[in-house]
């Protein structure tokens, strides 16, 4: 992993490891009628959630320490929807963040809220879509809408090296902010892909659906991590 650089000012407005430019919606984005209003449903029934777009999580060091991005799908209703982290609170995490802590790229230990001190190493996390959607399904417009923010987030991180989607969706919305075509990079578990000077890893969501009808094993997941983590090491 790279050497830790000095951690960035936090900026008024901005909660701790959020990216503070165009990469991130403001917190009543409006941008998808849809979803802002399955939010203001959700504020008005659950006000103690985080029921907001979802920031990036970033490491302690900051933006420039980042060498990699992990793109997921969207926020899930009473994951990360209500704890206001990716992948935070809901199955999902368990598998990624024991998978990120055993790589090396995050450390402490997971306890699915934000208070855990679980801290991220050289990685980012992020999702297509910021916002909850109903039956954790967004639209093909709001998934284009949501683009806005993703395409720039590349940009926010000097020292990116590799990328994992997690999903389909996820993996297609990553291609064409990158500026590829999803024609010539389909995707795949365990697929690999250069695009736009970065290497895409793609797998299965690691969803409690996919692991309980065995689409996706920790052993496949591990896996892809492991080849990412391969990758990055040749880089240093």
């Amino acid at each position: 992993m790279t050497t830790a650089t000095p951690r960035e000012p936090i900026v008024a407005g901005q909660a701790p490891g959020q990216v503070p430019d165009a990469a991130e919606p403001s917190r009543d984005c409006p941008l998808c009628p849809r979803l802002h209003g399955f939010i203001a449903e959700w504020r008005s029934r659950e006000p103690g959630w985080f029921n907001a777009p979802v920031p990036t999580f970033l490491p302690p060091d900051g933006a420039r320490s980042v060498r990699l991005l992990i793109v997921g799908l969207a926020p899930g209703l009473r994951g990360a929807n209500r704890t206001g982290r990716p992948f935070t609170g809901d199955y999902a995490g368990d598998l990624l963040y024991r998978t990120l802590i055993d790589y090396g790229f995050a450390r402490g230990a997971y306890a699915a809220h934000p208070e855990d001190g679980l801290e991220l190493v050289g990685t980012a996390i992020t999702n297509a879509v910021r916002c909850v959607p109903p039956e954790n399904k967004p639209t093909p417009a709001e998934i284009n809408t949501c683009r806005r923010f993703l395409s720039p987030a590349f940009a926010r991180f000097p020292n990116l090296g590799a990328v994992v989607s997690l999903g389909a969706i996820a993996h297609q919305s990553t291609v064409r902010a990158l500026g590829g075509k999803v024609s010539a990079h389909p995707f795949g578990h365990g697929a690999t892909a250069a695009i736009g000077g970065l290497r895409l890893f793609s797998s299965y969501h690691c969803s409690r659906y996919n692991t309980n009808t065995g689409v996706l094993t920790p052993e496949m997941f591990r896996a892809v991590f492991a080849a990412v983590s391969g990758h990055l090491a040749v880089g240093d």
